[in-house]
């Protein structure tokens, strides 16, 4: 079975979200499989050095692409990476710049890189039976395969996924512009079929033309069906719910293992006396009250509304009148910045907010803390309670999507569950949750019970790469 997958970036070689942890994670779990699994990406100025200087030397493909009246340089790098095969796609007018994304020309960059990979495959010597392409970034693909190469003979039988990671970015362009950029004839009715907010919509692509839709869990699946969480896409996606299926993420065990983290201060795997001490070293590094028995809340995440900061505002100052440690991490709208960043000022002894990003730090929260808070508006998959759980801290969180999917409530008189959530999107009912989980904290029993059953649950990728390695067979029929 040979994949290749499309995406914006991917872990260790350019990063901004959860998706490029799934990129970067996912191919080694499908290699152990058996899957002849390839990854294609933009050749972006930020990728480490190192990795440009080896990928250089490999240079597989070189072509001039017309684009409407334009022509633009197209080449193909190469490199080998933990036995898995990485493609760039290199040109310097789109990718050669500070950072991934925020240009005015964001979609014209990634439909070319989707135009780019389908012209590259048959420069490579290697035709793949299924292409996975991930969000509106790659979603022109599945369009072009049957429009534009439809009659193609090379492209005969090539199978296309595509998945969702968050239907909320589209990809809007121009009708005129699509057509520049993909080479479509005005009499080619197809392009219509993407048509969306007055343009053309590339995430529309994917969802329309793919053999099958995914998203990154299977609460998403179905609310995205749903005119609150649809996007103006609920129709269609309503209309495409045979080939709809919702597989959960994963994480990478081997890279986020609390018994060999060097950024922690103390390894452990299932003790709760050393993760306590990590507790206490995290209180010395921030200058907090040191204090192993004070429960500890992380918050992790970027500072955004998506993110259930806004139901934290209105509650803040009464749940800082409980008896916690409060530590936060990551950037976003300013608003919330400035409510964490006063929240500190006003209350040192029990908040600290680090305004930044800090992979290191991060890891020590998760390590640290007791609790993980994630009250989320929506969520398609989320990466956070997943590591925090890893980290053997409980999660807190909103029931949707996959928060919903991964964190099963606490029953105090069954003893099943291993985190604590709430279904209403108000901050009443967090602070509610939040005040049941540390009750639940000062019991011994029931603090034990949560954690003895946190330990049961494996997020790794090696279930959910056999639900992908399935839904391959699926539609190639082998």
């Amino acid at each position: 079975m040979r994949i290749l997958f499309v995406g914006s970036e991917a872990v260790p070689f350019a990063k901004t979200g959860g998706l490029g942890d799934v990129i970067g994670a996912l191919p080694k779990p499908l290699k152990e499989l058996g899957c002849d699994i390839r990854v294609i990406l933009p050749k972006y100025q930020d990728i480490p050095d190192s990795f440009k200087m080896e990928m250089q030397q490999n240079r597989t493909a070189e072509w001039t692409m017309q684009l409407g009246w334009r022509q633009q340089y197209c080449g193909i790098q190469q490199l080998i990476k933990d036995g898995i095969t990485y493609y760039f796609v290199d040109n310097e007018y789109y990718f050669k710049r500070g950072g991934l994304y925020g240009y005015g020309d964001e979609v014209e960059r990634y439909a070319f890189f989707s135009r780019a990979v389908l012209e590259a495959l048959p420069k490579l010597g290697w035709k793949p039976d299924v292409i996975h392409c991930h969000d509106w970034q790659a979603g022109l693909i599945p369009y072009m395969l049957k429009s534009k190469y439809l009659h193609n003979p090379y492209y005969s039988g090539i199978r296309s996924v595509f998945t969702i990671h968050n239907l909320m970015y589209q990809g809007i362009l121009s009708e005129d512009m699509l057509r520049d950029l993909v080479g479509i004839s005005i009499g080619d009715r197809s392009v219509r079929e993407l048509e969306l907010h007055g343009g053309s919509s590339c995430l529309k692509g994917g969802i329309a033309f793919a053999d099958r839709v995914t998203t990154v869990s299977k609460t998403y699946a179905e609310e995205i069906q749903t005119e609150e969480y649809g996007e103006n896409l609920d129709g269609l996606l309503r209309w495409r719910r045979e080939d709809l299926i919702g597989i959960v993420n994963g994480i990478d065990n081997s890279l986020f293992d609390p018994m060999k983290d060097s950024a922690i201060a103390v390894p452990y795997r299932n003790s709760l006396p050393k993760k306590k001490a990590n507790k206490l070293a995290l209180q010395r590094e921030l200058a907090l009250p040191e204090s192993a028995d004070i429960p500890m809340i992380a918050i992790v995440t970027r500072l955004v509304e998506q993110k259930g900061i806004d139901l934290i505002a209105p509650i803040l100052s009464e749940l800082l009148q409980e008896d916690i440690q409060l530590v936060v991490l990551g950037t976003g709208e300013k608003q919330y910045e400035h409510l964490f960043g006063h929240a500190e000022y006003l209350n040192r002894d029990k908040v600290r907010a680090c305004l930044r990003f800090d992979d290191g730090l991060a890891r020590r929260m998760y390590a640290s803390s007791d609790f993980f808070l994630m009250p989320s508006r929506f969520e398609p998959c989320g990466i956070g309670q997943l590591l925090a759980m890893r980290y053997r801290s409980i999660p807190i969180v909103r029931e949707t999507g996959g928060l919903k999917d991964t964190v099963q409530p606490y029953n105090e008189f069954t003893g099943e569950g291993w985190g604590f959530s709430f279904t209403n999107y108000n901050s009443s009912d967090m602070l509610h949750t939040i005040r049941r989980a540390l009750y639940f904290y000062s019991q011994e029993e029931h603090w034990e019970r949560l954690h003895q059953n946190v330990r049961k649950h494996d997020f790794g990728w090696e279930r959910s790469a056999k639900a992908y390695l399935s839904l391959y067979r699926t539609i190639t029929g082998g």
